[in-house]
């Protein structure tokens, strides 16, 4: 039998070697999923992984509803197996680029739409086209928050020291035992039980062990990028609900 605890629990520390703060940044859209929606709101988990922002918001709220979305097989896999019994929670393959992949939702609208550390992976275009799908899913009064990394290009400097800061911070942690994201994913796919599900992965996005250099900051903007669009695609609001050196949640109101 597979154990989908374990492999939830190897995935949080995984993050963490990234993302130390990465559960005040969730504490943090909750916060602001309750002050905007009450304790029992519908959510959508967009680009949900393994279900990290479902276990934490059907902890918290034990009468919410979760629908996550993802395109990785290997982490749908994961949440599957993780939630199953679980009628609260429903999860969706799909990808996030193309333009029907609303239609494969179980509701037409939702309270709340959540994702962290996922959608910098997107283009401009792509993630300018998303955030106004996202205005015509959520109900009026529904609320939006994308935690993710949102460096200011204006801050070489403290861009800089972060970066060398947060690398000293991660080798050490390494040298302790810490396992990587190519780790991660080179001792998922040792496991006999899931080999065949992160060979699909790995055929749609690259083994990433494989990969060259670091993500970095390709692909991300800034704060005020993420307010001023949202605000632009049809959102009544858009606000800065939580900041790091380097990253920050975004909190739009429909």
């Amino acid at each position: 039998m597979v154990s989908w605890q374990q492999w939830q629990e190897s995935w949080d520390r995984q993050q963490e070697w990234y993302l130390p703060d990465r559960e005040e940044r969730f504490r943090t859209m909750l916060d602001g999923v309750e002050a905007l929606t009450g304790t029992e709101p519908r959510v959508l988990d967009l680009a949900c992984g393994t279900g990290s922002i479902s276990a934490r918001l059907l902890r918290r709220f034990p009468g919410a509803t979760s629908t996550g979305v993802d395109l990785d097989p290997a982490l749908l896999t994961i949440a599957r197996g993780s939630f199953q019994g679980d009628d609260r929670v429903t999860f969706v393959t799909a990808d996030l680029r193309d333009e029907r992949w609303t239609e494969k939702l179980p509701y037409e609208t939702y309270d709340a739409v959540l994702t962290s550390t996922a959608l910098h992976w997107l283009g401009t275009g792509e993630l300018r086209a998303l955030y106004a799908q996202l205005a015509d899913v959520l109900r009026t009064g529904g609320v939006f928050v994308n935690a993710d990394h949102m460096p200011n290009p204006d801050a070489p400097r403290i861009n800089a020291a972060e970066h060398a800061f947060t690398r000293a911070r991660q080798e050490r942690a390494k040298a302790a035992g810490a396992v990587d994201w190519p780790q991660w994913w080179t001792d998922l796919a040792a496991d006999p039980q899931l080999r065949d599900v992160v060979a699909e992965r790995f055929a749609i996005f690259g083994n990433p062990a494989e990969a060259e250099g670091d993500h970095d900051d390709a692909g991300a903007h800034p704060i005020d990028w993420h307010i001023r669009t949202l605000r632009e695609v049809g959102f009544a609001e858009a606000t800065t609900a939580w900041a790091s050196l380097t990253d920050a949640a975004v909190l739009a109101l429909r």
